[in-house]
């Protein structure tokens, strides 16, 4: 498969907008779910415990959702969803995936509250990344629309001037 720049470009400035819109939103969903976890402030504990914290996690945060909305944009169209779909789907399987790391988050962060065996905690997350993917699948879409996906070329349009064959322009006639 090759990997279109300008798509992968597209598809991380998707990614990033959509970590941006999940970290903008944690402080509502920390008070709706009852779990003070954010993760920006997560990242950036296993970096530094100062104060620098928080903004180092949310820089991470930004280059991980970038990151995966650049995989994202170039995978899309091969996912077995309908297309308002594959976002939100990306990012369940995402959420999925990794959720059972959270169990050694407590172990290396225990200031943090517990979130491996907490329903709240499982929810929390499971609406994150709903949101991230559902952002993503809407951004990318509109910034690499399915007209841009690249089509293949039959011969004629392909030839050597541009213009599609010239051989029908050269006859020999014996009259």
């Amino acid at each position: 498969m090759a990997v279109d720049r300008t798509r992968t470009v597209r598809g991380a400035l998707a990614g990033a907008t959509a970590a941006a819109v999940w970290a903008a939103q944690q402080p509502l969903d920390r008070r709706v779910f009852g779990v003070a976890y954010d993760d920006a402030d997560l990242l950036g504990r296993f970096v530094t415990r100062s104060r620098a914290a928080y903004p180092i996690g949310l820089s991470l945060h930004l280059v991980n959702g970038a990151v995966f909305g650049a995989i994202y944009a170039n995978v899309r169209s091969s996912l077995p969803a309908p297309a308002a779909l594959r976002g939100p789907l990306a990012g369940l399987v995402e959420h999925l995936a990794t959720w059972p790391g959270t169990a050694a988050i407590g172990r290396a962060q225990p200031q943090l509250p517990p979130l491996w065996g907490s329903g709240r905690a499982f929810a929390q997350a499971t609406w994150r990344h709903l949101l991230f993917g559902a952002v993503l699948g809407e951004v990318e879409r509109r910034l690499n629309p399915p007209d841009s996906e690249p089509r293949p070329v039959d011969a004629t349009t392909a030839a050597s001037n541009g213009h599609g064959s010239a051989e029908h322009l050269v006859t020999f006639s014996p009259n």
